[in-house]
């Protein structure tokens, strides 16, 4: 049903012109920006990383997987923590993807939807919403390394 109290619209622009006015008010990218930020903020990351792993060789005595393996579960922890306290989303919004794909990044989208429906409860609320954006992360992540080392099984025993 048409409604007859509008008014019909007093602005005749075509397709082109359209185009033409909505490219003079965008906001222009900001790429190199973006990649740098990207490029300092992941650096500063990794090199946190390296230094926890240093750390634990030097001092904690570990040897270089073990040290490996503890560096990264503790940049797993301070993301989480970061995330919780609210100041990781601000690292993201100047990082970019700098500060998504270091595995702190994956902390992160473990623990904002938890917090997000924390108010839901235990159960329903953080236990179902914590895998909610790393599960499908996690299966086909292991679904793929699986399908991958059978592969590579199968290729040496053609050996």
């Amino acid at each position: 049903m048409v409604n007859k109290n509008l008014r019909p619209p007093t602005l005749n622009v075509t397709p082109e012109e359209y185009k033409k006015m909505t490219a003079q008010i965008s906001p222009r990218p900001t790429l190199i920006k973006n990649v740098v930020l990207a490029f300092l903020i992941g650096g500063l990351i990794c090199s946190i990383g390296q230094i926890f792993i240093n750390f634990y060789i030097i001092y904690g005595g570990l040897p270089k997987l073990a040290a490996s393996t503890a560096g990264t579960a503790t940049l797993i922890v301070i993301g989480a923590t970061l995330t919780g306290i609210g100041i990781y989303d601000d690292i993201v919004k100047v990082g970019g993807a700098g500060a998504i794909i270091p595995v702190t990044g994956f902390a992160n989208s473990m623990v904002s939807p938890a917090l997000e429906y924390k108010k839901e409860g235990y159960v329903f609320g953080i236990g179902a919403k914590l895998f909610s954006i790393a599960g499908p992360v996690l299966v086909y992540g292991i679904s793929s390394s699986i399908f991958v080392g059978l592969i590579y099984y199968l290729l040496d025993l053609l050996r």
